[in-house]
């Protein structure tokens, strides 16, 4: 991987044609290690943030040696980068064919279910398995998350008592519940929340957790996204665990993905063509820009071009590369009122879930990877001054470490 001091350094040497993850494997480390100094028990990273084999490498690096994985291919992108890698198998829905490979071929022994049909086919899948640990995902009602998951996964607390009951007989290995908040949580207190319910889910079931695991939703910074600071969401995570009615022995886990990932990366895109305040760029709806796109998420944007400029800045809608009529990116993106075509843009903080949504879709979506040594362009780990975002682009809205 070719590194450059700055972005500028790399357009010096040789402008890109294709768009270009700027990334910085020192800043996952910085994240690395708050997580494994705040949060009492074990990090697992959420492979889907960003799979890629740069970032798993910073992570195993930083001492990160667990991580979720939701697919076989997940699987097999931790093993080539580090062989001996624990991973719990997280997601609720698996096929077959995927149980048996995980725990067969890689050696996954977690699993996590969210409903009795998963529970059935994790043991027509593996026979008897004496080292099998369940955990059992709830589905909870907190607040405050840019994307709930409630709607889509975990079981409802009627029908949890049942099934966790169901999930302790079957585990010979620790057993455990988990929830997950919702991505880019802005409230902390959605975690103690989430755990009372977790907590009182285990009472109605008379069982007793080996593993509680508060899952993702820790959030980077966006701007119209701006959280609380993270040490409110390290001590509602400890206020939490320690009201719940589980034994002393019980183990924390986590599994951030975005809070990991997201400052360690950012997106080189080329102006291709600029009409009034819409600017064509070589990445868009069905790239790295897909929550861009999708979500209306909104990213630190800056113009790269020697000699920068002096215009003031100027709201801007992005157009992506492709012939579709949905690639479009409303922003608006902030940036010097004189842009022109040829000019190159970084867009900021998007380490989690740029390059891992990008598609091929009309022939485009490849993306070069060069390592850069400038710092986030915000950083929650004190690595940059927080940016505040021009107004009208504000949207509304003792350790228990058990070893997988």
């Amino acid at each position: 991987m070719h590194t450059y001091i700055a972005p500028l350094d790399l357009v010096r040497e040789r402008p890109p044609e294709r768009p270009v993850a700027l990334v910085r494997p020192d800043v996952v480390a910085v994240a690395a290690r708050w997580f494994q100094e705040h949060i009492e028990g074990e990090t697992l990273y959420a492979v889907k943030a960003n799979p890629s084999p740069w970032m798993i490498r910073a992570l195993t690096d930083a001492g990160i040696e667990a991580f979720d994985v939701a697919s076989v291919p997940e699987m097999e992108a931790v093993r080539a980068v580090a062989r001996k890698a624990r991973l719990a198998f997280m997601n609720p829905v698996k096929s077959i064919a995927a149980i048996a490979t995980a725990y067969f071929d890689h050696g996954v022994t977690v699993f996590a279910v969210d409903c009795q049909a998963e529970l059935e086919k994790i043991r027509r899948a593996l026979g008897p398995a004496p080292d099998l640990s369940l955990i059992v995902r709830l589905a909870v009602d907190a607040p405050g998350a840019a994307y709930p998951l409630s709607g889509r996964f975990g079981v409802e607390p009627r029908d949890a008592p049942e099934l966790l009951l169901a999930a302790r007989q079957a585990s010979g290995g620790p057993m455990g519940i988990a929830f997950h908040v919702g991505s880019q949580c802005l409230e902390p207190n959605a975690y103690e929340i989430a755990m009372a319910q977790a907590s009182a889910a285990l009472s109605r079931a008379g069982v007793l957790a080996d593993v509680v695991d508060v899952g993702g939703g820790f959030p980077a910074w966006y701007p119209g996204l701006e959280p609380p600071p993270l040490a409110a969401y390290a001590r509602a995570v400890r206020r939490g665990f320690e009201a719940m009615n589980v034994p002393e022995s019980a183990a924390l886990w986590c599994e951030p993905g975005r809070a990991l990932a997201a400052e360690a990366a950012s997106l080189l895109v080329r102006i291709e063509l600029r009409r009034d305040n819409v600017l064509h760029l070589n990445d868009g709806a069905y790239g790295a820009l897909y929550d861009a796109a999708h979500s209306r998420w909104n990213y630190p944007a800056a113009l790269v071009r020697e000699g920068g400029s002096a215009a003031p800045l100027t709201a801007f809608r992005f157009f992506g590369p492709t012939c579709d009529a949905a690639d479009v990116i409303e922003g608006p993106f902030w940036l010097p009122a004189d842009v022109r075509e040829g000019d190159y843009i970084e867009l900021s903080v998007m380490g989690a879930y740029g390059v891992a949504l990008a598609s091929r879709f009309n022939g485009f979506g490849d993306i070069d990877t060069v390592r850069v040594r400038t710092p986030p362009a915000a950083s929650m780990y004190g690595l940059a001054p927080l940016p505040q975002a021009p107004a009208a682009a504000v949207r509304q809205r003792p350790s228990r470490r058990r070893p997988l």
